[in-house]
């Protein structure tokens, strides 16, 4: 059997073969981290998110421990992709004809990242099972118990920033991650040091105020958890603050000093699709259900489902504030869903209080 370096040396070739664009190795252990975890399920900051609760049978959270899921497993290989684009960022200004929406910059893909990354995932553990046969493995793209930015931090990957994502100096935000578990011993790398600083650029720029303290994200408050994962009807008073945003958001993560740089990627499967970058609120608000399920069949953007994306999309004509929507949200006010039908009331509203708002001009 190879060396335990050799090995982890393999694993790190085989990554970069698959195309990823970093990886590392963390042994399997209690990070401190970890323990924030039950304390932030218990508050209630997973929201809807009830999978992040799975329990095993002695009732102990999974992605809270992992040998208590996995005690085979030894080491976590954690392997990450860049997806980052040239297109432009949710912060810059955007021409007020036709006004527009904004898709998470993930979601622009012409394949879901989840089928890209385990794809390639299952190349580099076909390359471990070659030279090590009898290993026991497992592969996930966030589907697996663990918090996976976690064991990227031990993994040398990057580090968990105060908006929670996970950045590599070099590489930025904008990745996907990628996680084998192994009941073989590898070489764990160095992890990556916390290089924020005193900034607080991510904290301060966002507009539901979804961070309780750096490195303390409650999930309720986050836009991207809003218009992607919540069911039913937004908080009202959270709705102003999502602004256009249709699914999810990128804006702590482009407002993170790290990703001025950050090179664009070079898997041609993120490549995005220029319907989706800025997309038009009119267009999104008329899509019918089989344009939806057309348009959307390998995005991410049908986790939200067809009437979640109707619902957003009646915020942000709301938001915009432009009187030309009144006729688009009449027609979403008669919807017979009555989750988008309430939101397209409420930007109905808001549409008669921008008016009213006006100032009158004298003749």
């Amino acid at each position: 059997m190879p060396s335990v370096a050799t090995l982890s040396d393999l694993v790190r070739q085989a990554s970069a073969d698959a195309g990823f664009d970093i990886s590392g190795i963390a042994a399997v252990a209690r990070f401190p981290e970890l323990n924030y975890f039950p304390e932030w399920i218990s508050a209630g900051r997973a929201g809807d998110m009830r999978y992040l609760e799975s329990r095993n049978e002695s009732g102990e959270l999974k992605r809270a421990s992992l040998s208590t899921v996995a005690p085979w497993a030894k080491s976590v290989i954690v392997c990450a992709i860049n997806y980052n684009t040239s297109e432009p960022r949710s912060i810059d200004p955007v021409p007020d004809e036709p006004p527009r929406g904004w898709i998470s910059r993930y979601a622009w893909t012409k394949e879901d990242y989840h089928d890209s990354v385990l794809r390639r995932l299952r190349q580099v553990d076909s390359a471990l099972k070659v030279n090590s046969p009898q290993a026991e493995t497992r592969c996930y793209v966030d589907t697996g118990p663990l918090v996976e930015r976690i064991w990227a931090k031990y993994a040398g990957i990057g580090w968990q920033a105060k908006n929670t994502c996970l950045i590599n100096q070099q590489l930025g935000s904008w990745l996907f991650l990628g996680v084998i578990l192994t009941s073989l011993e590898l070489e764990p790398s160095i992890p990556a040091a916390d290089r924020c600083g005193n900034c607080t650029r991510c904290l301060d720029a966002c507009p539901t105020d979804a961070f309780l303290a750096p490195y303390q994200l409650d999930a309720t408050r986050c836009i991207s958890y809003l218009t992607i994962e919540k069911r039913g009807s937004i908080p009202e008073d959270l709705r102003d603050g999502i602004g256009r945003h249709v699914f999810g958001c990128d804006i702590c993560q482009d407002v993170c000093p790290w990703n001025r740089r950050a090179p664009v990627t070079g898997a041609p499967e993120f490549a995005a699709r220029e319907q989706l970058v800025n997309p038009a609120l009119e267009w999104l608000a008329q899509i019918g259900e089989e344009e939806f399920r057309e348009v959307f069949r390998r995005s991410p953007v049908k986790r939200a489902r067809y009437h979640g994306l109707r619902r957003n999309v009646a915020v942000a004509l709301g938001n915009s504030r432009n009187p030309k929507f009144e006729p688009v949200l009449q027609e979403l006010a008669a919807d017979p869903d009555p989750v988008v039908a309430e939101h397209a009331q409420w930007g109905l509203r808001k549409l008669a209080a921008t008016a009213e708002d006006k100032p009158t001009v004298s003749k």
